[in-house]
């Protein structure tokens, strides 16, 4: 029987990752980041520029803390690598509105406490704004599917509906929901009458 023994390796040496320069426009201004090809936009946002407002929830796609604006729509930037982003406009919490002005959708938040502990409310409101840039929410039912994948651990979604539907009726983006008759296809259509005996 024979016995191997290994011969202790030492320190590991430290391989560098290979980096490139990437040039993003980020809330209207130019950043040059040497980054790793494989860095996410969400880690280029809170690593390399010190933007922390977007939030590392579930890095998976499925929560919508990451969520920022790339011209003007919403994207999860956990999903995202930066290097695709180079002639794109990106917009994140920190662009939105400043401490003395809010934007329209960050004030009706607070008007509406539509937030508690307050950790998913950057991507909340990103993504609020991004329906409202996309054009697709005019009810409380769209707004709500549209919504569907931010998660809000404390439960403040009747506070975030109420607050992105005031954004909404101010804006005049809002249709006035009509009740739907039995066996209708569209709002319009008028109710199905049973078949006659």
């Amino acid at each position: 029987m024979s016995q191997v023994t290994q011969v202790p390796l030492g320190r590991a040496p430290v391989a560098l990752a290979p980096t490139q320069p990437v040039s993003l426009n980020i809330n209207g201004q130019a950043h040059t980041l040497h980054i790793a090809p494989w860095t996410t936009l969400l880690d280029a946002l809170r690593e390399y520029l010190d933007l922390t407002g977007t939030k590392k929830g579930c890095d998976h796609g499925q929560c919508g803390a990451c969520t920022v604006l790339v011209d003007g729509k919403r994207i999860n930037s956990c999903l995202s690598l930066a290097v695709t982003h180079e002639d794109s406009r990106i917009q994140t919490i920190e662009g939105l509105g400043t401490e003395g002005q809010l934007s329209p959708l960050q004030q009706a938040f607070i008007d509406h406490d539509a937030f508690q502990c307050g950790y998913c409310t950057p991507g909340q409101i990103c993504s609020a704004q991004g329906l409202i840039n996309e054009g697709k929410a005019r009810t409380e039912a769209e707004v709500r599917e549209l919504m569907s994948g931010n998660v809000c651990r404390c439960g403040a979604y009747s506070n975030i509906l109420s607050a992105v539907m005031e954004v909404l009726n101010n804006e005049g983006l809002v249709l006035e929901e009509k009740a739907w008759s039995a066996g209708a296809t569209t709002q319009d259509m008028a109710p199905v009458e049973p078949p006659k005996k």
